[in-house]
């Protein structure tokens, strides 16, 4: 199994690169944004994730493990191969994801490549609780923690602070992100009672600068 790749940009295409690692050259696919900081010449370093399958080994690459950790989400949702959660990441990035999914905006993901509407709808609503917990940092995707257990950590929580913040007349973007910060300096024992009161309280500060 393949999970990191350093060696010289042998060629760049349109979906992949070509790494040669000592004389070795690894077809490797990857995001567009990912493409787009790799130069023919240059040393690079990509995180790996390896699809085995009866026909093939595909190799796809990364610039950063939170590109990674997304591309591994992504596919966890029926409809979503590995060429469609490219296309996602190419327009959209990790934290652009994150705020997407927070407000919930098909707009945005159907702009990817082989995403329609249908597909747009279906990504929002699957990844809604564990987009949450991929903003604290305590989300591991199953195809990388070997089919281990999400964690119990209040994604539930979360949402429904969002939702209590929403009703109050804030923006669901700007709720989704205070409660996410909050939640993590609180840690994962916080209530929702406490969460509000925190959150309201970073809401107004941003509301006075």
């Amino acid at each position: 199994m393949i999970a990191k790749l350093k060696g010289l940009i042998d060629a760049v295409g349109d979906d992949f690169a070509i790494v040669d690692v000592g004389g070795v050259g690894y077809l490797v696919f990857c995001s567009a944004k990912t493409l787009s900081r790799l130069a023919v010449g240059q040393a690079a370093a990509l995180q790996i994730e390896t699809h085995v399958r009866e026909d093939h080994i595909h190799l796809y690459g990364f610039s950063d493990v939170g590109e990674k950790d997304w591309f591994n989400l992504l596919i966890t949702v029926q409809g979503v191969g590995a060429k469609v959660a490219l296309a996602i990441l190419s327009v959209a990035g990790p934290e652009q994801l994150l705020q997407t999914i927070a407000a919930q905006d098909k707009t945005s993901l159907t702009r990817a490549s082989g995403v329609g509407p249908k597909l747009a709808v279906r990504i929002l609503t699957e990844l809604k609780d564990k987009a949450g917990k991929m903003a604290m940092g305590t989300f591991v995707p199953a195809a990388v923690a070997g089919a281990a257990p999400m964690p119990a950590d209040g994604g539930g929580v979360m949402e429904d602070v969002i939702s209590a913040l929403v009703n109050l007349g804030y923006r669901r973007l700007e709720a989704f992100e205070a409660v996410g910060q909050t939640m993590r300096e609180q840690g994962e024992g916080a209530d929702a009672g406490t969460l509000i009161r925190l959150s309201l309280k970073r809401l107004a500060k941003d509301l006075t600068r």
